[in-house]
């Protein structure tokens, strides 16, 4: 099928230049699966999603009506001189599913409204039409948890410090923080002793402070606000807090919160969101919400025994996207499973169930890295969808890593050949049996057979979990060796990351979790301010220019008076494309020419930012604290980025080294890291697991969740978690050495990972 059509244009793309990219051109075949690979920071992401998706998308939308165009994101052009021939694109990248505490995997699948149809079609008694089935609904949801199926309650021993008074900070919250006007609506309202402990008050005075509400205030002190009524804390909490979403408080707010609030399931409708009239209403024995806490491979065996042939179509809907889902071996999800909750793979997963059964030709199918979060047992069924897609008369386009994929490429675009600016080339274009001979990072790792770790560390000790339970897991025993690198493995939803990141961070606190969450901040966020090697460098001006430090930040007193300290002027055009332009200013810097002016060591702020982690190293020598921080960054294999580099043009490989060099400390700890290796290229691996034995050889544990067969073959001890997904798993089915495992009868990766070794 693909060579019938390359009777079509192929795709052009002449001088692209966005990021690190050095004015590559390149023609890229239509009807074929074409993947894009090199080391972390090569440039894959910014030639095809910053480029040629941004590019297709940005043109498909101008087919709109200027009503609708407003409505769409707005892409702005690449930097490119040309790109011609690109056809309509499906980008199926792993940035979280967009939606709030409200979106599940079914609402994302499109699923729940289905299941809310057949209910009210066929559910008995009969209730209502289906969009009272929805927890969004005011007629169906909980009126309790407003269809959350959680309600979060403010711990009080956690808020409060009654060894305290209200002048010492007793109340444990940055809001009302001493001298912050909320507080002051306490101390003025001249109800309490402000210098007596909390532990002394009355059961009156503790009542009062806790939960009067709307009382007028007699006696105020001076500072009380004249026409001011006194809130208890806790309705004045709520109203500011718990009854808005988490995305309009500040991260500051947010982090608060999680230190008072204890989340709990809805005593009401005990997590099913919706209230007991909806929950009365059955198919054959089954809520609505029984359904959808149902893995996907366990609803399907209920569907399959439906015979009402009202909803025999409605049925055969369902059961084709579950099938969908199973197919992609999500079997082990539930539609109630929050989105919230899925790893950046498993999002990807979701978001490709809309297109496995579709019938449109001549479409660009982009995925970002698909292999993310998949066992190498599921990797044929990515690799059999794949083709699926380009036998219908599609372009397939990949950035990925894993050599599985790589192989079934019709053609690879190895970017490099190293990382930044270093990178941003085309090394190498074409079919994997000539990537295999050429002289690429790329095409030296495919090479490298893999090392088995042969002789294991003597451990140092031995951590515990008894009789744990969570999800999927069920008194469970698992110990891990101290002193070691400890790999959890096993198939998508076996419970790894139940066991490693919720189990063991309850029962060991000290440990360092590094998960695959998103790096906090804003735009104007970058690798110095992120890492805090900012402040210091800030402070180093302010002491030899004598001006204050805020003057060398481009978010305080040295920000352009033009642009705000962005560096760039926004223009919104309405329903065109917004158009972005350096701010003549600043020249694109963000700072003030006062901030410019100022030197030190031969350059001012803006070179200073621009000096790479490497080049910086030497710049700062004789600055210790600095050059401690820029060293982390250097053993994550970061040395190439410039300080002042943007977090959001970041790659996702990027993104994870950084998370894990602000987290580097030097004292005997836990480290726990979930799939680390997402987004790296093989040669970056290797960094990756020199960086994991040095942290052991410093005292350290570690125990990575991952399915890297080279990570897996490092490992000291392994522990694979199976035999199968959800009700299926959450079993030990093997903990022993890498030799050991490759022979072991119960281990579904041990087969894997003796053919690797045997390739």
């Amino acid at each position: 099928m693909s060579n019938a059509i390359r009777g079509y244009r192929d795709m052009e793309i002449i001088g692209a230049r966005e990021n690190n990219l050095r004015n590559v051109s390149l023609r890229i075949h239509k009807g074929c699966i074409t993947v894009f690979t090199g080391v972390s920071g090569s440039g894959k992401s910014s030639l095809v999603f910053d480029t040629l998706a941004a590019e297709s998308q940005r043109q498909f939308n101008e087919s709109h009506s200027a009503f609708i165009r407003h409505r769409l994101t707005h892409y702005g052009q690449p930097q490119a001189d040309a790109l011609r021939y690109l056809p309509a694109s499906i980008i199926v990248d792993q940035q979280p599913l967009r939606g709030n505490a409200r979106s599940t995997v079914g609402t994302a699948t499109d699923i729940q409204p289905l299941l809310r149809l057949l209910f009210s079609r066929a559910g008995q008694p009969f209730i209502g039409y289906a969009n009272v089935f929805s927890f969004n609904h005011p007629q169906g949801m909980c009126p309790q948890c407003q269809g959350l199926g959680v309600v979060d309650q403010l711990d009080i021993e956690r808020l409060f410090d009654r060894r305290r008074s209200l002048n010492q900070g007793a109340i444990r919250f940055p809001t009302f923080a001493p001298g912050s006007y909320r507080w002051k609506r306490y101390v003025c309202s001249g109800l309490f002793d402000n210098d007596k402990p909390l532990s002394d008050y009355s059961s009156a005075e503790w009542q009062t402070l806790l939960y009067d509400d709307d009382r007028a205030v007699t006696q105020p002190l001076p500072g009380w606000p004249a026409t001011a009524r006194y809130q208890g804390v806790i309705p004045r909490f709520r109203r500011a807090y718990l009854d808005h979403e988490p995305s309009r408080l500040t991260q500051a707010e947010r982090e608060g919160l999680a230190a008072v609030i204890a989340r709990q399931t809805c005593p009401d409708c005990v997590g099913a969101r919706l209230n007991p009239t909806v929950l009365s209403c059955n198919i054959a024995g089954k809520s609505i919400a029984d359904c959808a806490a149902m893995e996907v491979g366990q609803l399907l065996i209920f569907l399959r025994g439906l015979a009402i042939a009202p909803v025999v179509s409605v049925v055969a809907a369902m059961i084709e996207r579950l099938e969908q889902m199973a197919t992609l071996g999500l079997d082990y999800l539930s539609l109630a499973r929050a989105t919230a909750s899925l790893s950046g793979g498993e999002a990807q997963r979701v978001k490709m169930v809309r297109y496995l059964n579709s019938n449109l030709a001549d479409i660009a199918y982009i995925f970002d890295e698909p292999s993310a979060g998949l066992h190498p047992r599921d990797v044929h069924q990515l690799n059999t969808l794949l083709r699926g897609l380009r036998d219908k008369g599609n372009t397939v386009l990949v950035v990925e890593h894993d050599p599985a994929v790589i192989a079934i490429a019709d053609n690879i675009v190895d970017m490099g050949p190293a990382a930044g600016i270093d990178g941003g080339r085309v090394v190498y274009q074409g079919d994997y049996a000539g990537l295999r001979l050429a002289d690429t990072p790329t095409a030296r790792a495919l090479s490298r057979p893999l090392r088995l770790n042969t002789q294991p560390r003597v451990t140092t000790g031995q951590l515990s979990l008894h009789d744990v339970s969570l999800h999927n897991l069920h008194h469970i025993d698992v110990t891990f060796p101290m002193g070691a690198l400890t790999v959890v493995t096993g198939v998508a939803g076996s419970g790894k990351s139940t066991l490693v990141n919720r189990l063991l961070p309850r029962h060991y606190p000290h440990a360092v979790l590094i998960d695959q969450r998103a790096l906090g901040g804003t735009r104007r966020s970058t690798i110095a301010s992120y890492m805090g090697i900012v402040e210091p460098i800030r402070a180093l001006f302010a002491r030899v220019s004598g001006h204050p430090a805020s003057l060398f930040s481009s978010n305080g007193q040295g920000a352009c008076p033009e642009c705000k300290g962005l560096g760039m002027i926004h223009t919104d055009l309405a329903f065109m494309d917004s158009v972005e332009t350096p701010c003549e200013a600043c020249a694109g810097s963000g700072f003030n020419h006062a901030a410019r002016a100022v030197d030190y060591l031969g350059k001012n702020m803006v070179q200073t930012l621009a000096l790479s982690v490497a080049q910086a190293m030497v710049h700062f020598s004789g600055h210790a604290p600095i050059v401690r921080l820029l060293q982390r960054l250097q053993r994550v294999g970061l040395d190439y980025a410039p300080l002042g580099q943007c977090l959001s043009t970041l790659s996702g490989g990027e993104r994870q080294r950084l998370k894990l060099a602000s987290q580097l400390e030097e004292g005997g700890s836990l480290y726990l890291f979930d799939e680390p290796t997402t987004g790296l290229h093989r040669a970056d691996v290797d960094r990756l697991l020199a960086l994991f034995d040095g942290l052991v050889e410093r005292g350290h544990t570690v125990i990575v969740v991952e399915h890297n067969l080279d990570v897996i073959a490092h490992a000291d001890w392994l522990i694979e978690m199976g035999p199968g997904a959800g009700h299926r798993g959450g079993q030990v089915v093997f903990a022993g050495t890498a030799s050991a495992m490759m022979d072991a009868p119960d281990s579904i990766t041990g087969p894997f990972l003796k053919a690797a070794m045997n390739a």
